[in-house]
């Protein structure tokens, strides 16, 4: 998959209603669909053709290294699930510092009632344990509040939802501690160790229980249950009001950016990441 950005709108059927001598109609629905791919293919393995100046491929990378180790990451031409690259990513083992390496799709606007699709090839190498690695996040700073800063923690300032390896057994779930939820959890398929594996995460969002979320691993579903998936204004408010802070969700609240990689590797060991055919479909629809 070569990098690519659509958007694509849709006018849905229009149905008129006539009653007694009263005759109304309404205007046809748009559905606005965004679609980002990249399948990291570049000229020679060169890692800055994945960020170009105009935006329409990655916009940065975040990297957090340990304390006498540099994390890695690099475009690769010796396993790939379609074309001839992917992206490898080497997270040493966190130390006082979390470890950190992956790159990040900004500029997006993911909003309550929007339904979201995030798909991609993972190949994690070894059999080391990865409980607690982080690969996918999708993230709203810009809903923070400015006048809340590091005495709570810089971590939680772009709060969100997150894939996460939970459990001994590597069970991919939906981890949500950063909108103050609880983590949406399978212990029925354990995550494949050194092959390519594909990753569907679905959701419609929603800053109460009815947002819809759903995860599937290799064509088998894992996830499909409902549930917050935005952050709540009431919920954060009373959150911080136990530490006796004010704090209040910035308006309009939406998911601005993903980030895919080792997106926080927490564990004891080092962890080596490909990763391939990213796509970021945005589906949007206005009444």
């Amino acid at each position: 998959m070569r990098f690519k950005v659509l958007l694509i709108l849709f006018a849905l059927p229009v149905i008129f209603v006539s009653c007694s001598s009263d005759e109304s109609s309404s205007l046809p629905q748009q559905t606005e669909i965004f679609l980002f791919e990249d399948g990291f293919e570049t000229e020679n393995q060169m890692l800055n053709e994945l960020f170009l100046t105009d935006g329409s491929r990655w916009t940065n990378f975040q990297q957090t290294n340990p304390s006498n180790n540099i994390n890695e990451v690099s475009i690769l031409n010796t396993s790939a699930t379609e074309g001839e690259n992917a992206i490898r990513f080497f997270s040493y083992a966190s130390d006082t510092q979390l470890s950190k390496i992956d790159i990040e799709k900004n500029g997006l606007q993911m909003a309550a009632g929007d339904k979201l699709r995030i798909e991609a090839d993972f190949y994690i190498v070894g059999t080391g344990s990865i409980e607690n690695l982080l690969i996918l996040d999708v993230e709203c700073c810009s809903c923070w509040d400015p006048t809340v800063g590091d005495n709570l923690g810089a971590e939680n300032q772009c709060p969100g939802v997150r894939l996460l390896m939970s459990g001994a057994n590597d069970y991919l779930s939906i981890e949500r501690g950063k909108i103050a939820g609880p983590t949406l959890q399978q212990t029925n398929v354990s995550f494949p160790r050194n092959q390519w594996v594909n990753v569907v995460w679905e959701m419609t969002l929603s800053d109460e229980n009815d947002g819809i979320n759903r995860l599937t691993i290799d064509g088998v579903e894992v996830i499909n249950t409902t549930g917050m998936n935005l952050p709540n204004a009431e919920v954060f408010r009373e959150v911080f009001a136990e530490q006796d802070i004010e704090f209040t969700l910035q308006q309009p609240v939406f998911y601005e950016r993903v980030q895919i990689g080792a997106t926080a590797n927490p564990t004891a060991d080092n962890v080596e990441l490909y990763v391939d055919d990213v796509s970021i479909q945005i589906e949007k629809v206005d009444p």
